[in-house]
């Protein structure tokens, strides 16, 4: 086994990234360029920028042409199809200009062009285009509430497609009817095809009840603008079966269970036994912190479900209640968690960390943890208790110089989990 814990979960995080890079895993997926229209490429997310890029250097040849909006920060430079950066995750004015123009392209496209959507995590916040009779500022005070009372992915999407020109399906029937491929990276738990993105290009399986429902189950207060058009049937998405849909396509290119074989296989390569607990666990994080840490000790001190050493490894999305004012996204407050449960238990390493190197809205990917991290908080003069309270785990973990920082890695499949159970002293083989 590799002599520092620390540099074996790296390594396994880093294999996890790498499987989901669009310049690893699109080329194989595209689709004949169409003989005689035109390649239309449009896209939202985080991995938009490195998406175009790669179908770039898969068609040299071709005549492509589009727009795709990313985070701040997540660009590159491409040949032919332009990149806008936006706001993420609160949406604002240049995603709402960006959307405008996407719009304006899958509406100017005819019947013999293939208009490919690449899509991604963060694509619900980057492509926002108000439906008509909301603001981008309600639409803004609608997403704010929602990221504020721990609602998960598949809630605030909901609300957000019946909300939209472009997305739940919307961006298809206006390119309709060119042929319309969606090429995905999925950052959801379940990779369901209509949540990624908040699928602009295809079928919405939620409805208008389900997105007042949110609203009410949280307690938010909609803008009048927001609950009108909420209540308004003619407001609702295009549903399967319609005909819109006739002549699309939706092909997944990376998945967070992919992500999490590929750091299994780093992990047996360096004599580490790999369980993937699951890829969609969702939650309040700490919560989630708390009972991961009780199958770590149960590994630790009975050997179950698996002997050490081992790695237990997951992904999915929790949530974060927001409650205090410190700093901190899902992956390190759930780290927190985590190392509070184990109390200092010897041997339990673990990282936690977001696969598109931003946690939260913060700098950091994550961070890792040892046995003896509790200690050295307390040595600093913190009370990690407290910190959690105050949703500050980033400090925590910036006080011991133990966060992650990758910097933007330009793909999303959502967050990663790993813990390390090492052979008890005096077993090792």
């Amino acid at each position: 086994m590799m002599s520092d814990p620390r540099q074996l979960l790296l390594a396994c995080f880093r294999a996890a990234v790498d499987r989901a890079r669009p310049q690893h895993v699109l080329a194989a997926h595209l689709p004949e360029p169409p003989a005689d229209g035109r390649i239309i490429v449009l896209g939202a997310g985080k991995a938009a920028a490195a998406m175009a890029v790669a179908v770039e250097a898969a068609w040299p040849d071709a005549r492509v042409e589009g727009l795709v909006v990313t985070r701040y920060g997540h660009g590159l430079p491409t040949r032919a199809i332009e990149v806008v950066e936006a706001g993420h995750p609160m949406p604002d004015a240049a995603g709402a200009a960006a959307a405008a123009r996407i719009a304006a392209l899958a509406a100017g496209a005819g019947a013999d062009d293939l208009v490919l959507f690449l899509a991604s995590g963060g694509g619900s916040a980057l492509l926002v285009l108000p439906a008509d009779g909301v603001s981008l500022a309600d639409k803004r005070a609608v997403s704010a509430a929602l990221l504020r009372c721990g609602a998960d992915i598949g809630e605030m999407n909901a609300v957000r497609k019946h909300l939209s020109a472009l997305k739940g399906g919307r961006l298809a029937a206006l390119a309709a009817p060119a042929r319309v491929m969606t090429l995905a990276i999925s950052d959801v738990p379940g990779d369901r095809a209509d949540v990624i993105g908040s699928g602009p290009a295809v079928a919405d399986e939620s409805t208008l009840s389900d997105a007042r429902a949110v609203l009410a189950r949280y307690g938010i207060e909609p803008p009048a603008s927001v609950a009108r058009r909420l209540a308004d049937p003619a407001a609702e998405t295009p549903k399967p079966g319609d005909p819109v849909f006739a002549n699309t396509e939706f092909r997944m290119l990376a998945t967070p269970q992919q992500a999490l074989e590929a750091a299994a296989e780093a992990a047996r390569a360096a004599g580490v036994t790999p369980l993937i607990l699951s890829d969609r666990i969702e939650g309040e994080a700490r919560e989630v912190g708390k009972a991961l840490a009780g199958i770590a000790l149960q590994v630790a001190s009975h050997g179950q479900p698996l002997p050490p050493p081992a790695l237990l490894l997951s992904g999915g999305e929790t949530t974060v209640t927001v409650r205090g004012q410190g700093r901190g996204g899902r992956n390190v407050e759930f780290l927190l968690g985590l190392t509070l449960a184990l109390g200092g238990q010897a041997g339990i390493h673990a990282l936690a960390a977001d696969t598109d190197g931003i946690d939260g809205s913060e700098d950091n990917a994550g961070a890792s943890a040892g046995p003896e991290s509790l200690a050295r908080m307390r040595a600093a003069g913190l009370d990690p208790a407290a910190l959690l309270a105050d949703n500050d785990a980033y400090g925590a973990f910036a006080a011991l110089g133990d966060l992650i920082v990758t910097g933007p890695t330009r793909t999303n499949v959502n967050d990663f989990r790993a813990i390390l159970i090492e052979h008890p002293k005096g077993q090792e083989a």
